[in-house]
């Protein structure tokens, strides 16, 4: 039985993953780096552990600092959540050598399916439809064009290792292969410390449809249907929902039968998720695994009534499955919104900075995953996203009718956020009617860039009447009789305000 866990991340997943460890009455080690001193899961663990300086590749990429905390803890297991080390083979097997269990799956599972060529090539042994193109890099210029002129453009390529979108290209024209080739392999290299790169056909309009599966230690495989994640910017998803609107039963059936063998084929254990590309045709095609849990997790939870941290745990302590294929019904729709401090009017960059304020939405059929409150200061050294925000309705319409409502009542201060960018996406046609692609945000931008002069202002304005009207009712406390001496709170502010400035 695992009594100690330790979670290698920050944010929103640690905090997460800490919640189903409560419940469970497993205890949580947090670890944090200099910049995350004050953050929620450093509050909410059992115990919390310094170990480095803020930049990632000092404190949560630092392998051998995490394991002396963990021995020191005494935490019988380490959860690594989703980025940073949890799909990094050489940590898994660190774990395993110093006897501390790794909420994952082995290191060479991890080293198959993390390899976009290998495992296009296992997946093609395992009868997996794959998208034409290439198993080995593109390390010779001119056999490059060659190869990409017989297959074809357009092309995308790929970087071997690693995703997010980093060192990816999509190629239309002849001129561009080159260029698009040096480019996606220099930042490939620089991101992941590895500059393979190879080429896949470009499925134009596809759909970016994935397969939550679990696994456990006996050879028992289901999958958990699928999530639609084709809304994206940059190759990075935006918004997530389930069931997807393309998918039929039967289609459905069949993915999830290659699912289920993609995982069988790498004797995988734990949660994990395939991914694919689908045409508008429904002719689908595997563009990889995942070896962790994903963000978008929570729709497939919503829907299908099972806590897959849970389910994690229960693997890496030697247990079944606690459903078989037969038992995974999805009730009802779930959508979740990512939630970024970044400022969509000004190309998304990033928005750090300190909340002034939070209001969080509530009610029937909402769940948010975050980490942030009042007075927290977001860093600038690590991914921008700071919540995740789930609704659930009977159907779809009823999903997208509550996630409008949620976002309205989302209200945070003092930085920019991505909040008013979902806001219309859920109000543009081709999202309410499920007709929508990987291509959608550029289909779609200038509504969804347009101009809107209320948008900040008239947030701005409710905000300034709201702290007008706290300050006054705080004054009025303090010296009701006498303190305004019949003087409006707008032009107390006024005065108060002016002199603040000097």
């Amino acid at each position: 039985m695992i009594k100690k866990i330790l979670v290698a991340n920050r944010g929103e997943i640690a905090v997460r993953v800490m919640r189903s460890c409560r419940e469970m009455g497993i205890l949580s080690v947090a670890v944090y780096s200099d910049a995350d001193r004050s953050s929620m899961h450093v509050r909410y663990a059992d115990e919390a552990f310094h170990i480095g300086p803020a930049p990632s590749a000092e404190s949560y990429l630092n392998q051998n600092r995490i394991i002396e905390v963990a021995k020191q803890s005494g935490a019988d297991a380490i959860h690594p959540g989703y980025g940073f080390l949890s799909e990094n083979a050489s940590f898994s097997n660190l774990c395993k050598k110093e006897g501390i269990i790794f909420i994952g799956p082995d290191e060479k599972v991890i080293s198959t399916m993390g390899d976009k060529i290998t495992a296009r090539k296992t997946m093609m042994k395992s009868g997996v439809p794959v998208v034409p193109g290439t198993n080995k890099d593109l390390s010779d210029e001119k056999i490059a064009l060659e190869t990409i002129n017989d297959i074809g453009l357009p092309v995308m390529l790929k970087a071997s290792a690693g995703g997010g979108g980093k060192g990816m290209r999509l190629v239309r024209e002849e001129k561009d292969i080159l260029p698009s080739l040096r480019g996606a392999r220099s930042e490939a290299l620089a991101s992941f410390g590895d500059g393979t790169v190879y080429v896949e056909k470009y499925i134009e309009g596809p759909h970016h449809i994935e397969f939550q599966i679990i696994a456990d230690k006996h050879g028992n495989v289901v999958h958990l249907c699928e999530r639609e994640c084709s809304v994206q910017r940059r190759h990075q998803k935006v918004i997530e929902e389930t069931p997807s609107p393309l998918i039929n039963d039967k289609i459905r059936n069949e993915m999830g039968k290659h699912a289920v063998a993609a995982a069988k084929s790498v004797n995988y254990e734990g949660a994990g998720t395939i991914e694919f590309l689908v045409d508008n045709d429904l002719n689908y095609y595997f563009l990889e695994m995942n070896t962790r849990l994903q963000v978008e997790h929570p729709i497939t939870e919503r829907v299908i009534g099972i806590d897959l941290v849970k389910e994690q745990i229960l693997i890496a302590e030697g247990k079944e499955l606690s459903m078989k294929q037969d038992e995974v019904i999805q009730k009802g729709h779930a959508i979740e919104c990512r939630i970024y401090a970044e400022d969509p009017d000004n190309n998304f960059m990033p928005s750090p900075g300190k909340i002034r304020h939070l209001t969080e939405p509530l009610g029937l059929g909402v769940r948010q995953d975050g980490y942030v409150y009042e007075g927290y200061e977001i860093p600038i050294y690590y991914d921008p996203l700071i919540s995740k925000l789930i609704v659930w309705g009977k159907t779809r319409n009823e999903a997208i009718q509550r996630m409008r409502r949620a976002l309205y009542e989302y209200k945070i201060t003092g930085i920019k956020t991505s909040i008013q960018f979902l806001e219309r996406i859920m109000d543009t046609p081709d999202f309410i009617i499920g007709n929508y692609d990987t291509g959608f945000i550029e289909k779609n931008s200038a509504s969804l860039f347009e101009e809107r002069s209320c948008d900040s202002l008239c947030q701005d304005v409710s905000l300034m009447v709201a702290f007008v009207d706290y300050q006054y009712r705080l004054q009025q406390q303090k010296a009701p009789s006498s303190s305004q001496n019949g003087q409006s709170a707008w032009k107390a502010f006024g005065k108060k305000t002016s002199l603040n400035r000097f």
